[in-house]
């Protein structure tokens, strides 16, 4: 169990630290265009990951932990919400993918927004 930690820390951390590098080289001054690509980046990553390497024995040990986990996880959270919904949909649970988008979106907004007046 220690070592799958690991992997997923060594991949988060890398995830987090290009996450950065990526800020700071798009920056976001008038619109937040880092994050934008960000997401877009890991949705695209995570997608060719899955497709490309799912059921392969190096991925489904340890490949899957460090970079879908870990390095994607890291890097946007926004990557396993795509994969998932893509998952849904993939399975003919339209209804189930339509709950999911709404409630992931209006749900993180409205939390988000709660807690920045709540503390504002």
């Amino acid at each position: 169990m220690f070592g799958q930690f690991l992997l997923v820390g060594v991949g988060g951390a890398a995830g987090a630290m290009l996450r950065f590098l990526v800020s700071v080289l798009i920056g976001s001054h008038l619109f937040p265009w880092a994050t934008l690509i960000i997401n877009i980046a890991g949705a695209l990553a995570i997608g060719a990951l899955w497709a490309a390497c799912s059921g392969s024995d190096w991925f489904d040990s340890w490949g899957r932990l460090i970079l879908v986990t870990g390095l994607l996880g890291g890097f946007t959270t926004y990557s396993a919400f795509s994969l998932e919904t893509v998952n849904l949909l993939h399975e003919g649970r339209f209804s189930a993918a339509g709950v999911y988008v709404f409630g992931t979106l209006i749900g993180c907004l409205a939390a988000c927004w709660f807690g920045y007046r709540w503390l504002n």
